[in-house]
């Protein structure tokens, strides 16, 4: 009787909470800050509602009171970001609402942060695969928790990605060129050729990490949009403890939001790479001699703050094709033993990117913008309609031509920079440099990854999407006449793929670090030397994991918070914030009596 009664019980709590969730776009809990009070209070405040952010506020929220900020707006309702066939036109966007807001790394390299709900699951290719148990177990997590994680995201987000005629002939050109085994499809990172999972459903409808909120209790959480956090506020003790967060809203308004009096309710930064670096040296946490240059009142002299910053380097290969080829993002990855990953995409999308990228080049002429380029060389910008012109000639006259583009991420890297503030103004993007092929093995792995994408091109299943004369070297020469990014070019790049490396290195937007665990923040992620502080994002990594971040990003906000929160969260959502609690009382009641 009492086992059947304890089962009951599970089951009808699970029922009657899952009734109680609520499908985007949260009408109930998500809304303008505008409409924020000038200040409240919660158990829980997390900074930033992107990949990490709203599976952390999601997971708080089965036991406690959650307020989740983002300083953009909501991706549903705008078909640039849920589309498929948006993914070029988002990036290109450079509005002060957009999603995607703009900044060039001092390398010289265009880039792009999210500004919305969802983060960089908005803007990115949507490929979807798990970290390696290799990288797993180096950085020390619960196996079994980090694959019950990934399970969680993955009811909402992931899928098994259409395989036609473009991705179907660079897997099989990756399996000709050697690399082996073909793996099929799976979400696990396994060397060889593989079909992994994608954020996009069978309808081309892009899911992201946004949609996690569906797992939320409407009941206590709270998310402001359009709300740009400015600091965070500590009491003066032995160590300093964070209690509040100043935000502003879209009319510059002022707002506090206070911890709860409690022994775990903490601020959680999630606000990436350059964001959380970013809020802490904004909130006096960094390298004193800067916070001063500032004039920032220094909390915590704490030099490794905005320090080992990496980008991933990409370089890619552009193909016009003779047929028609399909709309396809990343669907398929080669994973070499040298430890560089080739991926492909498809289709006119593809083409209106580089005709954007000129455009942007263009448009930040017009602003004179050193604000994006941190004193960059603008001369390069005056060539930018004969760059238009190149372009259309190289694509056979306009955005019509069909053409796709294999690609190969140096993985890591060893390559690393810093991030600095350029002023007080957290809208505005900070300084910062990847240092791109600095370290030799990143440059090496580059090249051995140009030579594999040139085997594909190459070879007998990809021929059909060639044209007769487009050998890999000529097409891969011809990517020096594009304007890919900000760097001097050099004539030794037609004959050394060392030098095409640098030359053409773009981004993959998987930059990382500037809050690395062990040196900015413990392995809780707890802030090291600051009280009820937390950083959970992909700025604490060393390294890139997987061949796309964005999974063991999401996986990330899920798993900490089960590991630091477990038992309160169980305890305290069951007996004593729970509104089903009285309704579980009289159901077991009814069954046993």
């Amino acid at each position: 009787m009492i086992a059947s009664s304890l089962f009951a019980f599970f089951f009808f709590f699970f029922f009657i909470a899952s009734c109680f969730s609520e499908k985007a776009p949260y009408t109930s809990f998500a809304k303008n800050a505008t409409f924020a009070p000038a200040t409240e209070f919660f158990d829980y405040i997390v900074i930033g509602g992107g990949t990490a952010g709203c599976a952390l506020a999601a997971t708080l929220s089965a036991g406690a009171k959650v307020l989740l900020l983002e300083r953009g707006g909501l991706p549903y309702g705008n078909p640039n970001i849920t589309s498929i066939n948006g993914f070029a036109r988002t990036l290109a966007d450079t509005s002060p609402d957009s999603a995607s807001q703009l900044f060039v790394s001092s390398d010289g390299v265009f880039n792009h942060r999210a500004r919305v709900l969802g983060g960089g699951s908005c803007l990115n290719a949507g490929f979807y695969t798990r970290a390696s148990k290799a990288y797993v177990d180096n950085v020390g997590w619960d196996e079994a928790l980090v694959n019950e994680s990934y399970d969680w995201v993955e009811r909402k987000v992931a899928f098994k990605p259409p395989m036609l005629a473009w991705q179907s002939a660079v897997r099989d050109g990756l399996i000709e060129a050697g690399v082996l085994p073909y793996n099929g499809f799976t979400y696990e990172h396994l060397y060889g050729t593989k079909v992994g999972g994608t954020i996009f459903d069978e309808n081309g409808y892009r899911h992201t990490a946004a949609d996690l909120l569906e797992y939320a209790d409407p009941t206590k959480i709270t998310v402001y949009l359009y709300a740009t956090v400015h600091k965070i506020f500590f009491q003066k003790e032995e160590e300093p403890k964070a209690y509040a967060v100043l935000y502003k809203d879209s009319g510059g308004n002022r707002h506090i939001a206070y911890l709860n009096d409690g022994p775990k309710n903490e601020i959680i930064l999630s606000a990436g790479a350059l964001g959380s670096p970013q809020l802490l040296m904004l909130s006096g946490i960094g390298a004193a001699q800067q916070l001063k240059a500032h004039k920032i009142p220094v909390v915590m002299n704490q030099a490794m703050v905005g320090q080992g910053m990496s980008d991933n380097p990409m370089n890619a290969v552009f193909i016009p094709s003779p047929h028609p080829v399909e709309v396809s993002l990343i669907q398929v990855v080669g994973i070499t033993k040298f430890d560089s990953y080739i991926e492909a995409a498809s289709g006119s999308l593809e083409l209106a990117w580089m005709h954007r990228m000129v455009s942007d080049f263009e448009r930040l002429a017009n602003q004179s913008s050193r604000h994006f380029l941190g004193g960059g060389n603008l001369s390069f910008f005056a060539d930018a309609a004969v760059k238009r012109k190149s372009i259309k000639t190289y694509l056979g006259g306009g955005a019509s031509v069909q053409a796709g583009i294999i690609l190969e991420k140096v993985a890591g890297p060893y390559s690393t920079g810093n991030l600095e503030l350029r002023s007080k103004d957290p809208s505005e993007n900070p300084k910062v440099t990847f240092n791109y092929f600095k370290d030799p093995r990143d440059l090496q792995r580059c090249v051995e990854g140009i030579e594999i994408i040139a085997k594909v091109i190459e070879s007998r299943p990809f021929s059909k999407f060639r044209y007769p004369l487009a050998h890999a070297r000529a097409l891969i020469d011809a990517m020096l006449t594009l304007p890919l990014n900000l760097r001097p070019k050099h004539v030794s790049a037609t004959f050394s793929l060392e030098q095409f490396c640098k030359d053409t290195v773009m981004t993959i937007w998987h930059y990382h670090g500037g809050c690395q665990v062990n040196r900015v923040v413990d392995k809780d992620y707890k802030v090291i030397g600051v009280k009820a502080l937390r950083v959970v994002d992909g700025s604490t990594f060393i390294n890139s994991p997987g061949t796309n971040p964005q999974a063991t990003v999401m996986m990330l906000g899920r798993s900490v918070i089960i590991i630091s929160y477990h038992i309160h969260l169980i305890f305290h959502s069951l007996f004593f914030n729970s509104p089903y609690f009285i309704l579980l009382v009289w159901f077991i009641y009814i069954i046993n009596y």
